[in-house]
């Protein structure tokens, strides 16, 4: 049936339905607190669509109400078997409700009664005032009340039923849905119906014998098991029939004509929209911000440059964002700048805008020439949104952007690193409630994406200005949240924004890489990788691709019977990696399939990819380190990612190979001894752990010798293997299977290996505990220097995510310092750089590692210098300890 967008002047939703609808069918989504919103986004959704599709004068969100009803009266076990409400979907019944009222819908909630007879009544009232009525709901009790007044539709599946429509999808008619209810039953509200008796044997009686009483009148001419079983409960079709059969005469304080739709409080729905984070729905409440004429200028004359020069160095404060047709930056180049000196402004100075038509603009000599003074002078203070692009880009004219003061982005990070975006127009719509123009807005997507020296100057004004607009706003919106906390304050201005221009100076200044030596590698790899697929095929006994998921779940599950650890979300056989490296235990080719695994990505990700990423002018690959990534603080790498080759095999060790030093120069690298353990000794403060790092003890020997009991120098080097999965596993939540899987052990010998661990260490005990208990109150944890780590889901009624979080909470403590540490070793090590000037420059930086280009002609005096700096870059209760290694390429020197 197809009905026009006009054709109803009611319409009548069943929220019941769509609660359970929503709850159940889509994933358990949350917000960054852990506070589950996936049923309040499905009901919203379905509503919002419903209301696109059908205009009506009238319509109402009914609810059943809390407690029981009459038909608990006529049944005392009806809705008996029924679960009770989960936790997770209880919680979203209240913001549920506020954001339909803040919508404006009539939200109905009649005690007593269900939704479906709340319904009913008002369904048949308004048929009886002529209205034309719509029911979205997916119980198909609904079906009853069907006329030519009344239709149904599934938002679910978007169809609609009328008289033609019921008898289509049960066989019989609207008025004969009662009777078929009666024998067929419901499991879900315990209505009893007659056993065995399912739809098809209801629609055939009721098709024979009309009606129910037909059917009873003919209960002896029916045969079979089915008769016996309609004989013998002929007594409950009177209370089937009365449980479903929706009541049409419900006292209702309202009149039909009361229900309109209202005006949306869009207030309110930008909070709520705001605190479950439902980012789409926000930015389609909040319209782009008008701009009055003269907010922002468009400045292509040298008169209105110098002008504005002018005001910056009084003001000595300004916002500055580079416009370019690359997001590479090392090969970007400059399109335009927008800068402001407060909120609410915005200039943009176009230089190379070259479509056709396009005005004359200043020239790009002349701009950077006037503004490189003030771009250099460190008393005039910069504010940029990721500024480390904007001062890459200026570096490739010879631009030093110094007196960088704030950077929004670190800003919103340092707030909240479990945050999953930090770009400027979701933080702009999260803190300033502004929907921003986007760079899609003005350029395109996809195939038709334009660079924004093609972009008409009007809409180039308006996006740029605004971005160097915004910037300033959020900065005065986040930087006194920073502020106003004396750790955070230092994490903020001690540890991240000092890094901007050292990782400017080490991407910049690239990696040397021997592309031969990879070439060789990767043509190494291919034959290796070859074999293994031959050894593969041998085992199968049939070729097949490696790479296919399919194919290999065929293989390993299907043809080779190999035992299912573990099932995908859709119940397929999985073969995850984990799954894989328990099967190699046992079988040789799951072990074979992530041997080619490892290899294929070294080939892919490193031997092959790094030489086609060496930039042409310099000679040098160029990664880019993300300051805004990862929740514990720590850096991470990409294009390309330098920080997962692997060190512990030897095809990874031969990739570093390939990492080499120019001439008359030699790779250092210091690492970072066992800093998590030291870190979990200075935190725990248990004086065991101290005295074994103070000491100088080898942690993993002096850890064995405490649970065995037995002297240091009698330890083996399987005792210590056990220590140290000890050590390690405990800062990680490890389980008591998890160890005895790991150590070939049983659980219990496991366990027993925990509680020894414990009992000599108690104070690591003492903290894991207090560090759940922090985690639960507070819905964060603290590095030693004040970062803060949220747990989102520290609090979830999820058992499994809930202890996800409480093992993070215990380790992101430590991988949070030693990520605190390292940064404020780069910094220290940048800084004696850049005053002693010796020939030395740092390339990269990889978890706790940092490494170096160093003249061979003061290698000796930098590698005392890197010893020194980077063992008291921080005073902790035990010793840091670092090792350094000297070589002529990175494998060498580690």
């Amino acid at each position: 049936m197809n009905a026009q967008q006009n054709d109803y002047q009611f319409i009548l939703v069943d929220g019941s339905s769509y609660l359970y609808r929503a709850f159940y069918a889509l994933p358990p989504l949350t917000n960054s607190k852990g506070e589950p919103t996936g049923a309040i986004y499905g009901v919203i959704n379905m509503l919002k669509k419903l209301m696109q599709d059908y205009h009506a004068d009238y319509v109402a969100v009914v609810f059943d109400a809390k407690g029981e009803t009459f038909r608990d009266e006529l049944f005392a076990d009806y809705k008996a078997t029924r679960a009770p409400m989960p936790d997770p979907l209880i919680d979203q019944i209240e913001p549920l409700m506020a954001i339909i009222d803040a919508l404006g819908f009539p939200l109905l909630i009649i005690d007593q009664v269900e939704a479906d007879d709340v319904i009913g009544t008002l369904a048949v009232q308004a048929a009886k005032k002529g209205l034309a009525t719509l029911i979205s709901t997916g119980d198909k009790d609904m079906a009853q009340i069907v006329d030519d007044k009344i239709h149904l539709i599934n938002t679910m599946s978007g169809k609609l039923y009328d008289r033609a429509g019921v008898m289509d999808k049960f066989g019989i008619p609207p008025e004969a849905i009662i009777d078929y209810l009666a024998l067929v039953g419901d499991n879900v509200d315990n209505i009893p119906g007659i056993p065995k008796v399912g739809p098809k044997t209801a629609v055939k009686w009721l098709t024979e014998y009309k009606t129910l009483d037909g059917v009873i009148q003919n209960a002896e001419k029916i045969k079979g098991k089915v008769g016996e079983n309609l004989r013998a409960n002929l007594q409950t079709l009177e209370l089937s029939k009365k449980l479903a059969t929706i009541k049409l005469d419900v006292e209702m304080p309202f009149t039909i004509e009361a229900l309109k739709l209202k005006q949306a409080n869009k207030s309110q729905l930008e909070a709520w929209y705001k605190k479950l984070e439902f980012k789409t729905w926000l930015s389609e409440l909040l319209t782009p911000a008008k701009h009055e004429a003269g907010e922002y200028q468009l400045i292509t004359t040298e008169k209105q440059l110098q002008d504005y020069l002018a005001r910056i160095k009084k003001q000595k404060l300004m916002v500055i964002d580079t416009e370019t047709n690359s997001l590479n930056y090392m090969q970007a180049e400059l399109v335009g700048i927008s800068l402001a000196l407060k909120p609410a402004e915005g200039v943009y100075i176009p230089l190379t805008h070259d479509y056709m038509g396009a005005p004359k603009q200043l020239s790009r000599a002349l701009v950077l020439d006037l503004l490189k003074p003030i771009l250099a002078d460190e008393e005039i203070k910069k504010i940029g949104h990721h500024i480390k692009y904007d001062q890459h880009i200026l570096l490739n004219y010879d631009m030093q952007l110094r007196g960088i003061a704030f950077d929004t982005m670190l800003e919103s990070y340092v707030l909240n690193s479990s945050a999953s975006r930090h770009d400027m127009d979701t933080l702009a719509l999260k803190y300033l409630g502004k929907n921003t123009i986007h760079y899609e807005d003005v350029c395109g997507k996809g195939k038709k994406q334009i660079t924004f020296n093609q972009v008409d100057l009007k809409q180039a004004l308006d996006y740029a200005a605004e971005d160097a607009d915004i910037t300033f706003q959020l900065h005065e919106t986040l930087y006194p949240k920073i502020a106003a906390d004396e750790k955070l304050n230092f994490v903020y201005e001690k540890i991240e924004l000092p890094l901007v221009p050292i990782l400017t100076s080490m991407e910049h200044g690239g990696v040397l890489i021997d592309a031969k030596k990879l070439a060789a590698q990767s043509q190494d790899l291919a034959k290796l990788c070859q074999q293994l697929q031959d050894e593969a095929f041998a085992i199968a006994k049939e070729e097949f691709n490696l790479n296919s998921p399919k194919q290999l779940r065929e293989i390993l599950f299907s043809k080779l019977n190999l035992p299912v650890l573990s099932k995908t979300p859709t119940g397929q056989a999985s073969t995850a990696e984990s799954v894989l490296q328990e099967l190699a235990l046992d079988y040789p080719l799951p072990n074979i399939i992530l041997r080619y695994r490892s290899l294929s990505k070294l080939q892919s990700t490193y031997a092959e990819a790094l030489p086609k990423q060496i930039n042409p002018n310099t000679g040098r690959v160029h990664t880019s380190y993300n300051q805004a990534i990862t929740a514990t603080g720590r850096l991470s790498s990409t294009d390309p990612n330098l920080q997962n080759i692997p060190i512990r095999t030897e095809e990874g060790r031969r990739i570093r190979q390939a990492f080499i030093a120019p001439p008359d120069h030699k790779i250092l690298a210091a690492d970072y001894s066992q800093i998590e353990l030291r870190i979990m000794a200075d935190l725990s403060d248990d004086p065991n752990l101290k005295k074994a790092f103070k000491n100088g003890h080898d942690i993993h020997r002096a850890t064995a010798s405490e649970l065995l009991d037995i002297p240091i120098e009698k330890v083996t080097s399987e005792q210590r293997r056990s220590a140290k999965a000890v050590n390690f596993g405990l800062i990680y939540g490890i389980s008591a299977y998890g160890l005895s899987r790991q150590l070939g052990i049983d659980v219990k010998q496991a366990q027993a290996y925990m509680d020894l661990y414990f009992h000599r260490y108690p104070n690591v005990l003492a903290y894991m505990e207090q560090a759940r208990v922090i985690a639960h109150e507070r819905g964060y944890v603290e590095t030693i220097f004040g970062r803060r780590l949220y747990l989102p889901e520290i609090n979830v009624s999820n058992i499994p995510r809930r202890k996800a979080a409480e093992r993070a909470a215990i380790n992101a403590p430590m991988q949070g310092t030693a990520a605190d540490i390292i940064k404020l070793a780069m910094i220290k090590m940048y800084d004696y750089i850049q005053t002693s000037q010796v020939d030395a420059r740092m390339i990269m930086q990889v978890h706790d590692e940092l490494v170096f280009e160093v003249a061979e002609s003061c290698l000796d005096n930098f590698k005392s210098t890197v010893e020194d700096i980077m063992t008291h870059a921080v005073e902790l209760k035990v010793p840091l300890e670092v090792s350094v290694g000297i070589g002529d390429n990175w494998d060498e020197a580690h």
